[in-house]
């Protein structure tokens, strides 16, 4: 019940982060409107590998800590609450903004290799995304988290991160549906943004 409840908090995290607008959401909406919808699909592929890469180095540096120490452990999850609480907050401040995807002027498509590349690149140099991932593998990881539950969760945030891109682009890339996203924008961000404060908070309580 207790790695249920810890893969079922992760997920819902993970969710509220990738929703959130950021690098890889205005990547995954201008390759739809630049190029193509299945661009755009492939590009979420893409997001979807360099998730993988967030993963294997979390995991493995984490692994190592708690194995030497569980003072630095503890330390690397105040931190990590601390920015799942500062990202809610910024959330709740924010003010509802027009996605900016520039022209929606199509060009010669490009192959799905490119549109990989174009997504793991974006998603894999993206510096927030190391502290999110810090973030979430601290509210899993303890000394006796079995492997198996690692992997789901794993899985599951690889799958999710390509379901909801290619959602959004199939979906966003339609003007009637993204300006109705815009017009609940702000509310949406008030929403995630209490979720992730409260969850922020219950981290930093919990014990390992």
């Amino acid at each position: 019940m207790q790695n249920l409840t810890l893969i079922s908090t992760v997920t819902l995290i993970h969710l509220l982060a990738v929703i959130s607008p950021g690098p890889d959401f205005i990547m995954a909406v201008r390759n739809s409107l630049t190029y193509s919808r299945r661009t755009g699909m492939w590009t979420a592929v893409g997001f979807g590998l360099g998730i993988s890469v967030h993963i294997f180095y979390c995991l493995a540096g984490l692994a190592l800590i708690i194995s030497k120490s569980i003072l630095l452990f503890s330390i690397i999850k105040y931190f990590g609450a601390a920015y799942l609480v500062y990202v809610g907050v910024k959330c709740l401040l924010s003010k509802s903004s027009t996605i900016d995807v520039g022209e929606n002027v199509k060009t010669a498509d490009i192959s799905p290799t490119a549109a990989v590349r174009m997504g793991f690149l974006t998603n894999v140099l993206n510096p927030k995304a190391t502290l999110l991932f810090l973030s979430l593998f601290t509210l899993v990881i303890t000394p006796g988290t079995p492997g198996l539950v690692l992997g789901i969760v794993s899985v599951i945030m690889v799958v999710n991160t390509i379901l909801w891109f290619t959602l959004v682009s199939i979906f966003l890339t339609q003007k009637r549906i993204r300006s109705v996203f815009e017009r609940f924008q702000n509310k949406f961000n008030k929403f995630f943004g209490a979720l992730l404060v409260a969850i922020g908070v219950k981290v930093a309580c919990s014990e390992l």
